[in-house]
């Protein structure tokens, strides 16, 4: 993967991660919303597709989602905070479906993510339980 991708995956899901928190904290519509950053926000160093990709397809699989992540979680769906949630999700979805995109890059962006716009502990919360979700995922990649 070039730098240049790489960057401009970064990007899209620092975008998409703000999309579908605005998606959860609003219930508006994903085509509104994204219509709403192609507008508003500065997308030219975004993977645009990717982050489409992302956008309209990590609702679609919210209920398998939530399951896989309340399974390594401490905490109820209801305590969860909405940022986590989102950062999760999002990651979840990598995890599960984004094969091209190593389980370490994955918990990496996560991470970021987390620190970027979570509270203080957030990105502890977040590795924790990306790291048991990707020895469920990604077993066979983590034993190579």
């Amino acid at each position: 993967m070039s730098v240049s991708l790489a960057k401009g995956r970064s990007n899209a899901r620092k975008k998409a991660t703000q999309a579908l928190y605005q998606w959860l904290m609003s219930a508006n519509d994903l085509i509104e919303i994204e219509e709403q950053f192609f507008q508003e926000q500065n997308m030219e160093k975004v993977d645009t597709a990717y982050f489409r990709k992302l956008l309209h397809t990590v609702p679609t699989q919210v209920a398998e989602l939530d399951e896989l992540i309340l399974k390594y979680s401490e905490r109820k769906e209801s305590e969860l905070d909405p940022i986590e949630l989102t950062i999760l999700r999002l990651s979840s979805f990598e995890l599960k479906n984004s094969l091209d995109v190593p389980y370490k890059v994955v918990i990496s962006e996560s991470i970021t993510l987390a620190k970027m716009f979570g509270s203080d502990k957030s990105h502890a919360f977040v590795n924790s339980i990306l790291d048991k979700l990707a020895k469920e995922l990604r077993k066979v990649e983590i034993e190579k």
